[in-house]
């Protein structure tokens, strides 16, 4: 997996590292938000008491902040995207050789996985692509 992190990745893992005292290496944008990748057993100690961490950092980066479980391999993809769209659901998620495909099972929720000008398409591939070195679409 190949995660380039660009100056402002490196300022947002430095302060969740400060403020968190968990390390991790992966942090990306998706919908104008914040979110971490950390270890599952971390999960906890990065929220902190009744996500007072969380909170401190989205206050701090005046940003949606979400922290989840770091993906093991293809067979976490499904608890993964989903972490990453909610609240917004999905109806099927499919693996084929080198796709990922997600049926959305509405017009409704298509939109939101979809977002403005294809803005959440775009950004959801880039994750697929950097996480899991296959290709995103969504039916």
């Amino acid at each position: 997996m190949e995660n380039t992190i660009d100056m402002q990745g490196m300022r947002y893992l430095n302060l969740f590292d400060k403020v968190t005292q968990v390390s991790t290496r992966y942090c990306f944008k998706y919908n104008e938000g914040i979110i971490f990748c950390v270890p599952k057993k971390d999960i906890s100690k990065a929220v902190g008491k009744e996500g007072r961490n969380v909170r401190r950092l989205g206050e701090i980066m005046r940003k949606r902040v979400k922290v989840i479980a770091f993906p093991r391999g293809s067979q976490d993809a499904k608890t993964f995207i989903e972490a990453i769209v909610s609240p917004v659901q999905f109806k099927d998620l499919q693996i084929t050789g080198d796709e990922i495909i997600i049926n959305s099972g509405g017009t409704q929720n298509k939109a939101a996985l979809i977002g403005r000008n294809k803005r959440r398409l775009e950004e959801m591939q880039e994750i697929v692509k950097s996480y899991f070195n296959r290709n995103f679409r969504i039916l």
